[in-house]
């Protein structure tokens, strides 16, 4: 089947954009094309755009003759898509079109990702701009860039241009939900020096290795309490260590500062005579971790086995037992739970990378938090850690969160055109990740905001897909809230 039969889909203004937007390549860094084809389809309206340094663009389409007194509208999303395919398929996202495919319900990619996320959100504020049927008042339609990668076109918003202070973001992936907030997030980088010494002459190394994790999403897979590979290879050093006599050569583990490490693995050696001592000790920890961790993590597995590295130096013992405090230290998981919204990760911490540098290791970690001062608590508490250490602990990247307001009118007007549409009450939701309506809202004092969108799976994977059926209620219901608003 060819892309040809999405175009032919209900609401064909909508899915004839989002077609349209499948044809021309725009992965994070290269979404010069389709920004400039949002411009030429402005330009033949007539409207006014807005480009920023950034590459930001915002359409400026004025109320509906008679709708003019109604407040203006921010309809938000991002051009560019997450770039994945499968290692058998040929595909370049900066040259190649992607192939779609309606099966069922749902429209595919071949092999690659789709750019649901978020081409159906720009597609659905471009059926706005188009449609004679609509209703609203004064709307900005405002695409950013570099959202997947960073955040980078909201962060570096030129705001100045744009009046409204109602916003509806158009990036969400759960029909029937309409979200109210998100996590804010930094990362921190905390370098602790590690001195060495000789290696003890004649010693075996051996490599302790934890794996089998689940791993998954530092922000929205948290609360499941899943095991850090990290912080169970500490543990098993702390017991190692004195048992065995051992000394460290290396410890690495984890692969993204927003991903819980599946993986990590240390090398050391032990004195002859004490290798019994070393496996008795991995034993005694992955027995352990079994009962604590083994509903949530079934996979998991502690080893231990002959190591190929030549032992010519190892840290000291003094800095081995200081970075497995620090590493045993440092808060994982959730740290406060939300208020507003039950079920809600307010705060969390991460552990999730530490790797080997010149003078000792590199430690990152992710927090995230939806208000901003539990936040800087978050990382007030690392940096106390990393100094009692003798470590120096940086932050960098930090985005502002986006705190719930259960009671705002926005969405009390929004709850009340859902039900009025559906006959059942939205799901009002909110997301312990990122999304750029915090961001936003710093640069725009004042601003309310809610996120909706239809159904979407297995986004960033070639695995993504959205569901037709979710689509058409999705762009109704868009349409019915601007003509309430306005």
């Amino acid at each position: 089947m060819s892309h040809h039969l999405v175009n032919e889909l209900e609401p064909k203004l909508l899915w004839g954009h989002f077609d349209a937007i499948t044809q021309i390549p725009h992965p994070s860094g290269h979404e010069a094309k389709l920004r400039e084809h949002i411009v030429a389809l402005a330009k033949k309206k007539g409207l006014k755009t807005t480009v920023d340094a950034t590459g930001n663009v915002t359409v400026h389409v004025p109320a509906t003759p008679g709708r003019e007194g109604g407040r203006p509208v921010v309809l938000q999303g991002h051009l560019d898509m997450v770039g994945e395919k499968n290692s058998d398929t040929k595909h370049d996202f900066t040259k190649d079109p992607i192939k779609t495919v309606v099966d069922g319900d749902y429209v595919k990619a071949t092999g690659t990702t789709l750019g649901a996320d978020n081409g159906i959100g720009v597609a659905a504020a471009l059926a706005v701009m188009d449609d004679p049927s609509g209703v609203h008042g004064p709307l900005e339609l405002l695409f950013t860039v570099d959202e997947e990668t960073g955040l980078t076109g909201a962060s570096n918003l030129e705001a100045a241009h744009l009046s409204g202070r109602l916003m509806v973001n158009l990036d969400s992936e759960e029909d029937g939900a309409i979200f109210i907030s998100c996590a804010g997030g930094v990362t921190g980088c905390t370098a602790l020096k590690c001195p060495t010494q000789r290696a003890p002459a004649g010693v075996k190394p051996w490599e302790i290795r934890v794996g089998g994790l689940k791993g998954g999403h530092s922000g929205l897979d948290i609360n499941d309490n899943r095991a850090n590979a990290i912080k169970l290879l500490a543990f098993t050093l702390l017991d190692a260590i004195p048992a065995a006599g051992a000394k460290v050569l290396s410890m690495e583990g984890g692969s993204k500062h927003n991903a819980i490490p599946r993986e990590a693995v240390a090398v050391v050696v032990v004195p002859r005579g004490r290798e019994e001592m070393l496996t008795a000790a991995v034993a005694k920890a992955k027995a352990t971790f079994q009962a604590t961790y083994g509903d949530h993590d079934p996979d998991l597995d502690v080893k231990v086995a002959p190591s190929a590295v030549r032992p010519r130096k190892v840290w000291t013992g003094a800095a081995a037992m200081r970075t497995v405090r620090l590493l045993l230290s440092i808060p994982t998981g959730v740290l406060a739970m939300s208020k507003e919204i039950p079920g809600l990760v307010e705060t969390s911490n991460n552990l999730s990378v530490v790797v080997m540098t010149k003078e000792g290791i590199e430690i990152t970690t992710c927090s995230r938090s939806s208000v901003n001062e539990s936040l800087t608590a978050a990382i007030q508490s690392i940096e106390a850690l990393g100094a009692l250490a003798g470590a120096k602990v940086r932050h960098e990247g930090r985005y502002p969160g986006w705190r719930p307001e259960p009671d705002s009118p926005l969405l009390v007007k929004a709850k009340e055109v859902f039900k009025a549409m559906r006959g059942a009450d939205a799901r009002v939701m909110a997301i312990h990740a990122g999304l750029e309506c915090g961001i936003i809202m710093e640069k725009l004092p004042g601003m309310k905001a809610i996120s909706f969108g239809p159904a979407l799976f297995s986004v960033h994977s070639p695995a993504e897909k959205v569901q037709i059926s979710t689509v058409g209620p999705f762009y109704e219901y868009l349409k019915e809230l601007l003509k309430a608003l306005a």
